[in-house]
């Protein structure tokens, strides 16, 4: 297996599983479960005795493994610089091993099965990858600035649909030159990766990368901060060399071109950081200086945030395999009560995913009444003054 020879490095300090306070649990399996062996040291010794034989893989070993969300707060909180980037590759590689041995929990199994058949983890004909887009009064992308990339939950889901059409008017109505891809798109392969199945992964942006170069695009907006990270980190080794902004780094710098209207009632609003956008790629910024160029927003931040941030629970493509479901510690319903310890009226989100999983985790805790989730670009549209030129 790659990097087994940094397994027998980590003693179990248990920092991994905490964020930068030494309070909260940061790891969401850990939070969820409750048990060592959920948390990243746990995963390192499990993999040891696994590679050394001194435990059999079985379908709760492979639970466990599964179980990562692959958020990076291991990575943040190793004390041991010399191999604390190497802990997220490592369980891949676990992962991938566990693949390859055929030991996988049916959850797993049936959505990578979905990808591989379908191209999407909805199981839907690719060809209708574009059909969220029908009746946007958006140009297809032809030669425009940008190119917009909207994966799966954006594709599919219909409140990623919902989400998705926001989005992209708002960077219309912010004067970006932004063009729909019209073309049969399959998945990103971001969760992919991350579940160790490597050669899918790379199919998959082999097939996104033809339609690209087709298109002679080099610019991409995506939708999702998950597409973000692998178009932008995963790509180029595939042979895919492209400018990619997540679409809050696009709007943050265009937030002058809109007009908003006047008298506009306070909020109160908390963003949660997303991984792939934040720990992933240390952007803790963007989102926030769409957020505070909107009249009537006063942020407020939650005890976790930015790199001590907690995951909602949807990464590693544990959003479809639903690992992590069930009982009041997932870390989405943990999310909802700290925002409104917070005191925030809105908890503003933007992923997709982030959104359907908070969304969920609100009338789990009922709190629905005094706390909403709203994705970004709705709360900016919902405040714009759309008679202003």
């Amino acid at each position: 297996m790659e990097h087994e020879e940094i397994l027998h490095r980590c003693f179990r300090c248990g920092y991994c599983k905490l964020p930068g306070n030494y309070v909260d649990i940061n790891c969401p399996a850990y939070l969820a479960f409750g048990f060592e062996t959920y948390a990243p040291a746990g995963r390192m010794w499990l993999l040891r005795a696994w590679l050394d034989q001194k435990i059999e893989a079985g379908q709760r070993f492979a639970e466990i493994m599964f179980s990562c969300t692959a958020c990076g707060n291991c990575v943040e909180q190793c004390a041991f610089p010399e191999f604390r980037d190497r802990l997220l590759l490592a369980f891949t590689a676990g992962k991938e091993a566990l693949l390859e041995a055929g030991i996988v929990p049916p959850e797993v199994r049936d959505y990578l099965t979905r990808i591989q058949t379908h191209g999407n983890a909805y199981g839907k004909p690719v060809k209708k990858s574009a059909e969220w887009a029908l009746g946007l009064d958006i140009d297809p992308f032809s030669d425009q600035e940008y190119a917009f990339f909207v994966d799966d939950a954006g594709a599919f889901n219909p409140r990623g649909q919902e989400i998705a059409r926001s989005v992209a008017l708002l960077l219309k109505k912010a004067g970006i030159s932004l063009g729909v891809l019209q073309d049969p798109l399959v998945t990103d392969g971001n969760d992919v990766k991350a579940m160790g199945e490597t050669a899918l992964f790379e199919d998959l942006a082999e097939k996104n990368i033809q339609v690209f170069q087709a298109r002679n695009i080099r610019k991409i907006i995506t939708l999702s901060p998950h597409s973000f990270n692998t178009l932008k980190n995963d790509y180029p080794a595939v042979g895919g060399q492209y400018q990619v902004f997540h679409y809050t780094q696009a709007l943050a710098f265009a937030m002058k071109r809109l007009a908003f209207s006047a008298y506009l009632p306070e909020a109160v609003v908390a963003f949660h950081d997303p991984c792939y956008l934040g720990l992933h790629n240390a952007d803790y910024g963007s989102a926030r200086m769409v957020l505070q160029a909107v009249p009537g927003i006063r942020l407020t931040e939650m005890d976790r945030n930015r790199k001590n941030a907690l995951c909602c629970g949807g990464g590693g493509g544990n959003f479809f395999t639903d690992i992590l479901s069930g009982g009041e510690d997932t870390p989405a319903r943990a999310r909802i009560r700290e925002a409104a310890a917070a005191g925030a009226q809105i908890l503003a989100v933007a992923c997709p995913l982030c959104a359907i999983m908070l969304e969920d985790a609100v009338k789990a805790e009922n709190l629905d009444n005094t706390l909403r989730v709203q994705e970004l670009s709705e709360i900016v549209t919902e405040r714009i003054d759309f008679q202003a030129p």
